[in-house]
């Protein structure tokens, strides 16, 4: 065998492994996205539908839980929706014991987004009546299904989980 006939054969080999090893890259690649795409779209219909508020508890920086001793109603849609609702479950007995209107609680809606490599699901926040701060601003949770309930955590600037609000699916 001379020279360049075996620099041929090597040139050929060397092409087809490159070929073989694309060919494989890209199956993987698409296979990939597929997964992710299905992810998400397993992602939203978990999310679909509508919640009620089991718990909404407090974690303070110097330690323990506080019970928010909230209700709520929460919603997401096949659209891309939701709205979300809560308030002190005593609101209405404190508002009839005093003379001033009291309130308290959370009340906004808007579209969704997620990013599931990190289990965040953003609220984009088009209204917000009680907290009218947070319209056009992004509210960020931390979810995670488990046991049949939504948890939905929020974390400081630390990553430290500050609250965490317990949906049940009605």
């Amino acid at each position: 065998m001379n020279t360049s006939t075996c620099t041929h054969q090597i040139l050929r080999v060397t092409i087809t492994s490159f070929l073989i090893s694309m060919a494989l890259f890209m199956t993987l690649s698409t296979h990939s996205s597929a997964n992710a795409v299905e992810s998400l779209d397993s992602i939203k219909q978990k999310f679909i539908g509508d919640y009620e508020l089991v718990s909404y508890m407090q974690y303070p920086e110097a330690g323990g839980e506080i019970d928010m001793n909230y209700s709520g109603r929460l919603s997401y849609d096949t659209r891309g929706n939701m709205a979300g609702i809560g308030m002190p479950r005593d609101l209405p007995e404190r508002n009839a014991q005093s003379s001033e209107r009291l309130s308290g609680g959370f009340a906004y809606w808007g579209k969704v987004s997620y990013d599931l490599e990190n289990s965040i699901v953003i609220h984009h926040v088009e209204g917000s009546p009680m907290v009218p701060q947070w319209v056009g601003g992004e509210n960020i949770r931390y979810f995670e299904f488990t046991d049949g309930f939504l948890k939905l955590s929020l974390k400081n600037d630390q990553g430290r989980i500050t609250g965490t609000l317990t949906w049940r699916k009605l």
